[in-house]
């Protein structure tokens, strides 16, 4: 059988995600595509004949229908034209340019004739993967995340053989995984670990950090687990180019035996299946045949969390996981994987035995902390922006207003009024608006400081200041329904 699903067989529909047993926050958890993923378009191939399945759903259907399929022929589908076309559109247009110094309008310059000859090269096999170029970003810890600079046509490459396998593995990624899939995203999984902590028996919540996961990745296990699905040894050679590329540092080319550099395309997809083969098909195992009691969890890439009903259950499933990932070149970071009391009882549980607030923990920008509703005293979970996300975006603020200090105030506001309206489309979450109106006053405060150092003699009224303010930046409001609302109307 190919990946065109040709058999005798009729197409099994996949399980529904409500099935007995299954934690109420992964009621997202269905294993073909996320709720609200749009369908590869099915292509009307002749005036006369409608709906004819495209050649993407095909590949989607027969990946669905046998889980243990073997794809043997999936290359023609990365090297088309239009897929090319489409992959290099979806490209930021003034994204940094990679080691050959290519950038996107001056491919688009001479657009149909490079996209023909990539084509070409990638069908003979003589296209060549260009070595990636290390930048340094600053983290907010004050440490240095390490970013790869992708070459302008690998980008394309990169991105036309994700939307194929994406076809694949989006039938076997599992519903807690919710880090760089289609139509899935962070406020998803903030949803679904709320749900789960307010629906189960939660009473512990393990915080696991990966110690350097992008960097530690096994090229070699990486392979085999790409082959379990992936028998086109056109396409694995494909990945294998992206992996032995090498990395360009100080004009210095040096080839990498682990890891998968940040910032390319198709670096979160093969994070993912890492992941995939290597924890969440072990952990769900886990739950189901070894767990005393109720278990969620919810992964966005190398970023989980679990909650546990028992502490005995909780404190097992980490021992066994650090041997697990020994196993697979993966190693939990010792002080930030933690356990932790929380839940409905976590406060009244430590008062008696005199010990002090729950603790809390991070996740996707927001620390959640144990609370309790003012309307009627019922627990909660209340999520604040991270102190240390909200100091580091200021800081960013004021090194850049102090580069902007004498443009024109409506050119400063149109700029500030988006860098604010996205800071409170992410971080409005319901409970959360001290935390970023604190954010809005502190840009005001700092534009005030900016403007009123233009001059010697131009300082600004605080009246003029507030007008202002509220004339360009938005205003602190919540954008975010409860999780219960939304995870209820997505399901």
């Amino acid at each position: 059988m190919n990946e065109h699903g040709k058999s005798d067989r009729s197409v099994v529909p996949g399980k529904s995600p409500n099935n007995a047993g299954r934690p109420a926050a992964e009621g997202m958890e269905g294993r073909g595509l996320a709720k609200g993923n749009p369908r590869q378009q099915n292509a009307l191939r002749t005036p006369s004949r409608e709906s004819a399945p495209s050649a993407l759903e095909r590949v989607r259907l027969a990946a669905a229908r046998d889980k243990k399929l073997r794809f043997t022929a999936l290359l023609h589908h990365v090297y088309e034209v239009e897929r090319l076309r489409t992959a290099y559109l979806a490209i930021k247009r003034d994204a940094a340019a990679g080691v050959d110094g290519e950038t996107w309008r001056h491919y688009g310059e001479n657009l149909e004739a490079n996209l023909r000859d990539l084509s070409e090269r990638l069908k003979r096999g003589a296209y060549r993967a260009k070595p990636v170029r290390r930048v340094f970003i600053p983290k907010a810890d004050g440490r240095q995340r390490p970013l790869g600079v992708t070459s302008l046509e690998d980008k394309i490459v990169q991105r036309s053989a994700v939307e194929v396998l994406n076809a694949i593995y989006e039938t076997d990624f599992f519903g807690f995984s919710y880090g760089f899939r289609p139509g899935r995203s962070q406020h998803n999984a903030l949803d679904a670990l709320y749900t789960g902590i307010l629906t189960r028996k939660v009473n512990w919540v393990l915080d696991l950090d990966i110690r350097g996961f992008f960097d530690a990745i096994d090229h070699g296990w990486l392979v085999k687990f790409v082959e379990h699905r992936i028998a086109d040894r056109r396409v694995v050679r494909l990945i294998q180019k992206w992996l032995n590329a090498g990395v360009l540092e100080d004009g210095k080319r040096s080839r990498v035996e682990e890891g998968t550099p940040q910032g390319g395309s198709a670096s979160p997809l093969m994070a993912n299946i890492y992941l995939h083969y290597a924890f969440d098909l072990w952990a769900q195992s886990w739950r189901q045949k070894q767990a005393g009691g109720d278990v969620i969890m919810v992964r966005f890439a190398d970023d989980i969390v679990m909650g546990f009903q028992s502490k005995a259950d909780a404190e097992r499933f980490l021992a066994e996981l650090r041997e697990r990932f020994a196993k697979f070149n993966l190693e939990l970071h010792p002080e930030k994987t933690r356990l932790l009391e929380f839940g409905p009882f976590a406060a009244e549980n430590r008062r008696r035995r005199g010990e002090g607030k729950p603790g809390t923990f991070d996740f996707l920008g927001f620390t959640h902390i144990c609370a309790k509703k003012r309307s009627n005293g019922r627990f909660t979970v209340l999520r604040q922006t991270i102190r240390k996300r909200l100091q580091a975006k200021l800081s960013e603020v004021k090194t850049e207003l102090r580069r902007r200090m004498h443009l024109p105030v409506p050119e400063v506001g149109k700029w500030l009024r988006s860098v604010v309206g996205g800071h409170i489309r992410y971080y409005g979450v319901p409970m959360n608006v001290p935390a970023i109106g604190l954010f809005r006053f502190q840009v005001g405060w700092i534009w005030h400081r900016v403007l009123s150092r233009r001059s010697q003699n131009g300082r600004v009224s605080w009246d003029r200041m507030r007008r202002i303010i509220d004339r360009w930046l938005p205003p602190a409001r919540v954008c975010h329904p409860y999780p219960l609302v939304r995870l209820g109307v997505i399901t």
